[in-house]
């Protein structure tokens, strides 16, 4: 099983304060995006998404409606 279960018996000072050291070094090498990049995320987040919806449709279509005209 792996080392990093629930084990709540292996939990002391130490620990938690490497875990925020850790999650602290991580959120100093964050930044803010620009309005351009966060719109191009946007954007292919959402062709992601149209893309997902349209090959769900496309399954559907052939699943449920296909039968029906044959």
């Amino acid at each position: 099983m792996a080392e990093n279960s629930f084990d709540l018996s292996n939990i002391n000072s130490a620990n938690i304060n490497q875990t925020l050291k850790t999650y602290l070094r991580v959120l100093k090498l964050t930044k803010k995006p620009s309005r351009e990049e966060f719109l191009t995320i946007a954007k292919v987040a959402g062709l992601g998404i149209l893309a997902i919806g349209f090959v769900g449709f496309l399954i559907y279509v052939l699943l449920v409606e296909m039968p029906k005209w044959v």
